[in-house]
């Protein structure tokens, strides 16, 4: 099934609908990968009996989605043998948790709606919760997909206190292991936020040339920079000095492509948390994950349109607040900010915007 939509003012939405035969192949359950210096957030915890909430989650069944005869097949395709280190993958990233498990279904459907090649991608799920991935696979009984288990006192003694305290949650810090959670073999990989659906053919993200910087993001160089740091950040030469020799764009870390060889090569792993550390002593910023990412990365990015990140769509601190869509056209709808579209829309109170994610919400009791 492929949604087009389309806009006019705030928003109309003409939908087509194509049937696509049944052929995504399942994978097994998830694994913990094995590390000989990453097992403390790799592996899986025991924890007991899935908690009585969980019960009462259930997402329609979505349908089967077919790649197009143009999409090009692999040798390990055509056997009926796909694996995670399958060249001829796309491979996205993403968080999984009870909160956002709702934005978290309807990004991956908003995805293989408007996939050429659904069958290649390949998503990978970042949880600190273990008993998610059945409500996963009954939804998407065929999707392509591995569980990583991020275990949230590696990085909980890092986190400061934010603005917002969901900016706090240490699920939002997976991100910055990726290049350690994530098989070797994945050499590349989109990571995308909860709150957001793609609307565009995400094939076409996957293509970015990165050159020779390790992410790339859409920049906002208008933005006012300054405002990201505190005022005791820019008076202190040894922290404002990092941005000597660069001219620093804002990005939003939601939407990234990353090349995790170089990644790992650089160790920017380490290098955000030395970041995280000095804000434990000094008080630098009052975000959340964003600004180490700015202080290790800003104008060093590879950019990439804007219509692959419409964010801010959530609002902001405001309540009641509604955005309008950036000028331009738009491949990526982003609701970042302290406004989701399953709420507002639950509570009857939606932006107008919000009613552009609903058509990917499965969120409701099967309909088999």
């Amino acid at each position: 099934m492929l949604w087009i939509l389309r806009f006019s003012g705030f928003f109309s939405a003409a939908v087509v609908m194509i049937i696509l035969s049944p052929s995504i192949q399942s994978f097994p359950p998830a694994e913990a990968i094995r590390s000989s210096n990453l097992d403390g957030y790799l592996r899986f915890p025991i924890l007991p009996s899935p908690p009585d909430y969980l019960p009462q989650l259930s997402f329609r069944r979505s349908t089967i989605f077919r790649n197009a005869d143009e999409c090009r097949f692999s040798a390990r395709q055509i056997r009926g043998k796909t694996s995670v280190c399958d060249p001829s993958l796309v491979h996205i990233a993403i968080t999984l948790d009870v909160e956002y498990l709702r934005g978290s279904i309807a990004a991956v459907h908003s995805i293989l709606l408007n996939s050429l090649c659904p069958e290649n991608v390949f998503f990978h799920f970042l949880v600190s919760e273990t008993n998610l991935e059945s409500l996963v696979r009954s939804t998407f009984p065929q999707l392509k997909f591995k569980v990583y288990y991020f275990d949230p006192e590696i990085v909980r003694s890092l986190i400061s206190t934010s603005v917002r305290q969901a900016l706090e949650q240490p699920l939002n810090y997976a991100r910055n292991y990726l290049a350690d959670l994530l098989e070797t073999c994945v050499k590349r990989v989109i990571y995308l936020d909860s709150d957001l659906v793609v609307v565009d053919d995400i094939a076409k993200l996957w293509a970015t040339n990165l050159g020779s910087r390790t992410i790339g993001a859409p920049e906002y160089c208008h933005a006012n920079f300054t405002k990201y740091f505190t005022s005791g950040f820019w008076s202190d030469k040894r922290f404002s000095g990092a941005f000597r020799g660069r001219k620093p764009c804002y990005f939003n870390t939601g939407v990234m492509v990353i090349d995790l060889v170089k990644w790992r090569h650089a160790q920017y792993t380490k290098w955000i948390e030395r970041w995280m550390e000095v804000q434990k002593s000094d008080r630098i910023y009052d975000l959340g994950s964003l600004p180490p990412y700015l202080l290790v990365f800003a104008g060093n990015v590879a950019p990439i349109e804007h219509r692959w990140n419409q964010h801010g769509l959530g609002g902001d601190n405001v309540r009641g607040s509604c955005r309008d869509l950036h000028p331009g056209p738009y491949s990526l709808l982003h609701w970042s900010g302290s406004g989701k579209p399953w709420l507002r829309l639950d509570s009857k109170q939606p932006c107008p915007l919000d009613f552009l994610w609903s058509p990917y919400d499965l969120y409701g009791h099967s309909r088999l």
